[in-house]
C-alpha cells in the first residue's frame, strides 16, 4: 500500500470509524484507492505546473514542479483520501494520541479548503481577464 493509501485508512479509522468498518476488505480497498490517488496526483501536477518556460533555470523549474506536487497531494487529500465531513466523528478525549492525529486532519482539511477556496478564486479572476 502507498503512503496515499496509509493516510486514507488513517483517516477514516480515526475520523470516521463507524463508516470504516462497513468497508468489507479495508486493505485492498485502501490500497486501490492509493493507486489512484496517486495516478491523480500525477496528472494535477503536471496540469499544475504546466509547460517549462523559456529560460527557466534549473532550480526555478525544481521549484515550479514541487510546488505543483504539493499543492497537487493537498488536492487530492481534501477530495479523496479524506471522509466527507458529514460522516467524521469527534475523536474520543482519553486517548491523547488519536486526539492527535484528528486535530493534524482537522488542520490539513481546514488547510485544503483554503487553498481550494484561493485556486477557485484564481481561476475566476483569470476567467475574467479572458
Amino acid at each position: 500500500m502507498n503512503t496515499y493509501g496509509k493516510f486514507a485508512q488513517e483517516a477514516w479509522r480515526t475520523t470516521a470509524p463507524a463508516e470504516y468498518a462497513l468497508i468489507p476488505d479495508p486493505d485492498q480497498w485502501f490500497e486501490q484507492l492509493g493507486e489512484e490517488a496517486a495516478i491523480r496526483v500525477e496528472d494535477l501536477t503536471t496540469a499544475l505546473a504546466g509547460p517549462d518556460p523559456v529560460g527557466e533555470s534549473f532550480l526555478e523549474k525544481w521549484g515550479r514542479l514541487n510546488a505543483a506536487k504539493l499543492q497537487a497531494e493537498e488536492i487530492v487529500r481534501a477530495e479523496m483520501l479524506t471522509p466527507d465531513p458529514s460522516v467524521q466523528e469527534e475523536p474520543e478525549e482519553e486517548d491523547e494520541e488519536e486526539s492527535g492525529v484528528a486535530r493534524m486532519l482537522q488542520a490539513i482539511q481546514e488547510s485544503n479548503r483554503e487553498d481550494r477556496e484561493y485556486w477557485e478564486e484564481v481561476n475566476r479572476l483569470d476567467a475574467e481577464q479572458a
